[in-house]
């Protein structure tokens, strides 16, 4: 009764404060297109790169790889053992095994499974902040097959204490199921050395501010939620905890917006953590479907949503007389925004 009461008090209050700026009114500007139809196929690629051979560990500095080489050229880009960076200032399309994909600015990425993170590891950097949004197994993913579920033991197997810098800020996605609660703060937390120091709440609302689900459903709730930790060093790792400053976080907190029509798809957190981490902190996303700016993301099927089939381009013109080798497939972007038919509205947090 708690939490229900947190949820349908606090939702109610932020509602009201988004109408009183204009938003969750029912309407909107955003022209409705259709979904695209475009098979995802990367989950499939990184099962059969895994007949590759792996990256020696002696050529550990050999696992980051530029987008675009000097040369200009993408055709050599290995993108299931290195990490990829892209340095460019701008939003990037690139022509990658054969499909168009939109690359934020200063982003990295590794498209592997569980088998394949290593170079990752190997990276030579740790995180001051880990997001994750695990593929939890359930009926209905069962039964749409839209992506491969995990058991919730696997997920111990993720290196958290390898990537994480002392007392880096790790958020995981739950779904509403109790056992999946529990895993995560009984003995997914522990396990890496991560201590639960809040639990935050994701409210699902429509464009008219009602919830998307009744909130005493006993099917499906109207809110997931969010568990936030923070990692500690172990005693026999040399960087100290004192080493780093800690930010306070609430230990209770809702963000409202309108789901995204894309299945499962998170609004990002970025600018909703950040006065939670250090300035200039490094930021991983683990389960990765999609890139943002400034962040390494991992995944099987982590440019999923960066296919340009989801965003509407618009070429800068600023680019004068330079020209571009022929093999390099890049263009360079004034603006690109994802195709979402459900306009989204992030609404004030309340504690």
């Amino acid at each position: 009764m708690q939490i229900r009461s947190v949820i349908l008090e606090g939702t109610n209050s932020l509602v009201d404060s988004a109408r009183s700026l204009g938003y969750l009114n029912g309407e909107t500007d955003a022209v409705k297109e259709p979904l695209p139809d475009q098979e995802c196929s990367l989950a499939a690629l990184c099962e059969m790169a895994k007949e590759l051979p792996l990256v020696d560990e002696e050529e550990q500095e050999e696992c980051v790889q530029l987008l675009v080489a000097e040369d200009g050229c993408t055709s050599h880009v290995d993108l299931f053992s290195r990490v990829t960076e892209s340095r460019s200032d701008r939003a990037t399309v690139v022509t990658l095994m054969g499909e168009e994909y939109v690359i934020p600015p200063h982003t990295a990425f590794l498209l592997s499974d569980f088998t394949r993170i290593q170079p990752l590891v190997h990276y030579g950097r740790t995180f001051d902040l880990i997001v994750m949004d695990p593929p939890w197994e359930n009926k209905s993913v069962k039964r749409s097959r839209r992506y491969s579920s995990l058991p919730s033991t696997q997920l111990k197997r993720l290196p958290i204490p390898l990537l994480a810098s002392p007392n880096c800020l790790v958020v995981t996605w739950v779904t509403n199921r109790p056992s999946h609660l529990r895993f995560v703060r009984d003995e997914l937390y522990p396990h890496w050395g991560v201590e639960v120091v809040a639990e935050w709440f994701w409210v699902k609302v429509t464009t008219s501010g009602q919830f998307v689900f009744p909130l005493d459903s006993h099917h499906k709730k109207p809110y997931e939620v969010l568990v936030l930790g923070r990692y500690r060093s172990s005693a026999d790792n040399p960087k100290s905890s004192s080493e780093t400053s800690e930010v306070p976080v609430e230990d209770q907190r809702l963000i409202v917006s309108v789901p995204s029509a894309l299945h499962s798809q998170k609004p990002s957190l970025s600018e909703v953590l950040k006065p939670h981490v250090r300035a200039e902190a490094r930021c991983l996303e683990l389960f990765a479907r999609s890139l943002q700016p400034g962040w390494t993301s991992w995944g099987n099927e982590v440019l999923k949503f960066q296919h340009t089939s989801y965003f509407t381009l618009t070429p800068t013109d600023d680019r004068g007389d330079e020209t571009t080798d022929d093999c390099t497939d890049t263009l360079t972007l004034a603006s690109s925004s994802p195709r979402e038919p459900s306009p989204s509205c992030h609404c004030p947090t309340a504690d």
